[in-house]
């Protein structure tokens, strides 16, 4: 059996609304991966500069320049059928480079034959090829981060007695005291617990971002009934699990105007990017990691059992993580998209262009502008299914939901063709032979199931629902797959009583 080596949007919400509402579900285990950074003296950091000001566009093109690019090619147009840009729903369109790179052959063509050889050699070229051109290098030295309990609440969720903590992650910015930046977490477990649970921690929005977006969707015309049934919070809670969630705009900015702000913008004491740095995806997916060694000093976690869930651009965030942290147990990626799960050269719902636009290339590094300019898809040296290798042997559950019907743009973003279901169970199937070396079960199939079908036999898993872009109709799938590796005992919901 293979194992790890010892320890160690509704189309974005669309181009007119704010940032998709999002959600990681998290466990943890392992110590800080980061060093913290050495200490200025008084006077050199007195007389460092203030963070510099630019715009989201004043920064892309920054990057261009540096890179030598002129023009950056237009995503998918949602909204104007007749453009030559215009999205694309037919999958007899969506594949026009179906030339995969290999996961399990090396840079110099020699086929990876053992796991000592995909540990060795093969997946850190792997994770090279992404550092560099896709989502950015963490620095070597990012300050350490201090946790405190600010409150402890005995309360009700559902019928289920729980304890909640209102936990903060204060970053040393010694180095840089103009950047201030702190992790706000919150970690419920039930009060009848007799000792430490698995936790799952989710990715979500500040309040004040939700009632925004929900008041702009509503504005846009009637919705589709949401998904009924007990929330996912209560569902974790009767199977006997903790929960956490964690606002990763509270230590990095979805924005390029934020790059010189948040822990991207302390650790580079204001100043711009290097087209390696990381991005948002990596910095929230940092925060994740950092979270997850709070829970290492909690009792009442199971560390060892921590699970991660997000939903759209924090499903891509998701996958990132599970991808970098070999501490996080098990991934519920929904609704990911480009940048996550699916296929960089497909041409379905939202394209490679679209995450270098304006609006969404923050998320990746400055490096990644390249292939949206002088160079396409296809002359990447990786694709998103060796993302979903690198998670491996631990399982993966990849949801989405239904796409238009045909003929339809789905421009208001009521359905979930914009993260193209197809590419990315493509993408989790090339992943397959990975697992399999490791010793692990793939998704059993290559074919492109039947709606609401569920693929949880192996540990990769697949499930398409019917419903719009959202995570609720998969909790109970994603839980069911989950409880096969966490084994914990459940407690009656509100809806089971």
């Amino acid at each position: 059996m293979g194992t790890f080596p010892a320890r160690g949007e509704i189309m974005r919400i669309r181009q007119w609304m704010p940032p998709l509402l999002g959600s990681i579900v998290l466990l943890l285990v392992v110590p800080p991966v980061a060093n913290g950074a050495p200490h200025d003296n008084g006077s050199t950091v007195a007389s460092l500069p203030p963070p510099v000001q630019f715009t989201s566009e004043q920064d892309r093109q920054r990057t261009m320049d540096l890179l030598g690019i002129t023009s950056i090619r237009p995503g998918a147009n949602t909204h104007s059928p007749n453009l030559p840009n215009a999205v694309n729903y037919d999958e007899s369109k969506a594949n026009p480079y179906p030339n995969l790179p290999d996961p399990l052959t090396l840079n110099n063509g020699k086929k990876v034959t053992t796991a000592k050889m995909w540990w060795k050699v093969r997946r850190p070229q792997i994770v090279e090829y992404f550092d560099q051109d896709v989502y950015g290098r963490v620095p070597e030295h990012v300050p350490t981060v201090r946790w405190e309990v600010a409150s402890t609440t005995h309360e009700k969720v559902g019928e289920v007695p729980v304890i909640t903590k209102q936990i903060i992650g204060h970053v040393d910015n010694s180095s840089y005291p103009a950047i201030t930046v702190d992790i706000p977490l919150t970690l419920t477990t039930p009060a009848d617990a007799t000792g430490p649970v698995p936790v799952i921690l989710q990715f979500t929005y500040d309040p004040k971002v939700m009632a925004a977006l929900r008041a702009r969707m509503a504005a846009a015309g009637p919705r589709p009934a949401p998904f009924p049934g007990p929330t996912w919070q209560e569902q974790v809670l009767a199977k006997g699990w903790g929960y956490a969630t964690l606002i990763p705009t509270n230590l990095q900015a979805d924005n390029g105007a934020g790059l010189t702000a948040g822990i991207i913008g302390l650790v580079n004491k204001g100043q711009p990017r290097k087209p390696d740095d990381w991005g948002a995806l990596r910095a929230w997916a940092w925060g994740a990691s950092r979270a997850l060694d709070y829970f290492e000093t909690d009792k009442s976690v199971d560390a060892r059992k921590a699970g991660l869930e997000g939903h759209s651009r924090y499903g891509k965030a998701t996958l990132v993580a599970m991808a970098y942290d070999p501490r996080i147990a098990i991934a519920y990626v929904s609704s990911s998209g480009m940048g996550g799960a699916n296929l960089y050269r497909r041409n379905r719902g939202e394209l490679l262009e679209n995450v270098a636009a304006p609006n969404e290339y923050h998320w990746m590094a400055g490096n990644f502008l390249k292939y949206a300019g002088p160079l396409h898809a296809n002359d990447m040296p990786v694709d998103s299914h060796e993302l979903i290798a690198m998670c491996a042997p631990r399982p993966v559950f990849i949801g989405a939901g239904a796409p238009p019907p045909a003929g339809w743009t789905d421009a208001v973003g009521t359905l979930d063709g914009w993260v193209d279901a197809q590419g990315m169970f493509k993408a989790e199937a090339a992943a397959g032979p990975v697992y399999k070396l490791l010793g692990k079960k793939d998704l059993g199939t290559t074919a492109f199931p039947p709606m609401e079908t569920t693929l949880i036999d192996g540990d990769l898993a697949f499930r398409q629902h019917h419903y719009g872009h959202t995570d609720a109709p998969n909790w109970p799938t994603f839980l069911t797959f989950a409880s096969r590796y966490f084994n914990g005992p459940s407690l009656p919901t509100t809806a089971q009583k």
